[in-house]
């Protein structure tokens, strides 16, 4: 009873905070479009690019061949909710209820598309395969691209969109492969099912795509996450590292150089930064005519006590 007490105070305090209904937000909106590009781009045509809605329009085909006809949209919601209970035990709590929350949304989000605007009505009578934009290809394109960033946006506020997804997060934590990798990876085992229903043709088209979205996943993966290494040479060092510290709220180390050329001595500053943090640093410079030297470059992964929000972010 004591464990139930408190598993809900703990729930009634994250409800009350902006970053709940903040990621709540986000996965709503990133759901709801991760679900036109199933229902336009990918039931049509039946294509069965590696994920569970592409599994689940193979069974949906298999049992329409035996008499049954079962929606894929309900097939979408059942998959999921076993899916669900390997990612509450196999991951962590957080990502099983966010997870829960997106993919039990995903199959009514379709229905919603359709009932807005059934792509039927985007088929031209005279197209030779029942696809939305006209070619299988096009098609294809536009699914990943939607997916891809769907997938990337749940992934960065550890979230999914469900089905393979949580796949590709057990492979991800237990095999240390790249998300991207682990996308593709599970994806290729689904998109195999499709030899079942489908020509051999749109089966390896599949498979590029669950190629293509791996890659894009990976990509928008880095650019979420990408961070600046600054580092500044300059006379005024305390007062930078003043700046940095109580006004971004960034850490930063110090190092003793000398300079090649003048065989002057001087100190470097080096500094961790979002691409936000980094232009209020550049501005405050400007602003304040600080002299300095500075490079920076990207980074596109970051482990250990770095923090993602500053820790203690000071107005200016």
């Amino acid at each position: 009873m004591n464990k139930l007490n408190s598993a809900f105070s703990t729930a009634c305090k994250a409800v009350c905070t902006g970053k709940f209904w903040k990621e709540l937000f986000i996965m709503t909106l990133g759901m709801f479009i991760a679900a036109a590009g199933v229902y336009y781009f990918l039931v049509p045509s039946k294509l069965v690019v590696g994920s569970i809605s592409g599994l689940s329009i193979v069974i949906s085909a298999l049992f329409t061949n035996a008499g049954i006809a079962i929606k894929v949209s309900t097939i979408v919601l059942i998959i999921n909710a076993i899916l669900l209970l390997l990612a509450y035990f196999l991951i962590g709590s957080e990502f099983g209820i966010k997870t829960a929350y997106t993919a039990l949304i995903l199959g009514p989000m379709m229905d919603i598309w359709e009932k807005i605007y059934p792509y039927a009505n985007l088929i031209s009578p005279d197209s030779a395969v029942p696809s939305v934009m006209g070619d299988l290809w096009f098609d294809l394109i536009c699914f990943v691209l939607i997916l891809s960033a769907s997938q990337a946006i749940m992934f960065s506020i550890n979230a999914s969109t469900g089905g393979l997804d949580i796949l590709a997060k057990i492979v991800n934590k237990y095999f240390h492969f790249d998300i991207g990798m682990s996308v593709t990876i599970a994806g290729v085992i689904i998109c195999c099912t499709a030899f079942f229903v489908n020509p051999f043709r749109l089966v390896i088209i599949g498979l590029i795509g669950t190629w293509i979205n791996g890659l894009i996943v990976d990509y928008f993966m880095m650019s979420l996450s990408r961070k600046k290494r600054v580092c500044i040479i300059s006379k005024d060092t305390e007062i930078i590292r003043d700046f940095i510290i109580n006004k971004i709220g960034r850490g930063c180390s110090i190092y003793q150089v000398k300079g090649g050329f003048s065989g002057d001595v001087n100190e470097e500053i080096q500094s961790l930064l979002t691409k936000d943090e980094f232009a209020d640093l550049m501005k405050w410079l400007r602003e304040n005519n600080v002299q300095a030297f500075i490079t920076a470059g990207n980074v596109s992964e970051v482990y250990g006590l770095w923090n993602k929000n500053s820790r203690h972010h000071k107005s200016n």
